[in-house]
């Protein structure tokens, strides 16, 4: 496999989001399309959202994934309350 990868720019850069797959929170810190092949007479290519969670881990998603965050991470029991009122 090789090593390619381009920066790709995004709207939500830098700004808190949300991904849609796992319902992770943290800061879009790049988007990055990248040949995710496992050869080289088959290349792929995704484009890969980083995002930077509360803990400071970074995780990788499909750029699709994401979007933006709440102001406040909500939590089920708040999304409860909400349903209720």
């Amino acid at each position: 496999m090789s090593e390619c990868y381009e920066y790709v720019p995004h709207r939500l850069l830098r700004q808190r989001v949300r991904d849609i797959a796992s319902g992770t929170e943290g800061v879009l810190m790049a988007v990055i399309n990248e040949n995710v092949s496992d050869s080289a007479a088959h290349e792929r290519w995704m484009e890969l959202a980083y995002i930077r969670n509360a803990s400071g881990r970074e995780f990788t998603t499909a750029a699709t994934n994401v979007e933006p965050a709440y102001d406040q991470p909500q939590t089920a029991a708040g999304r409860r309350d909400q349903r209720s009122a």
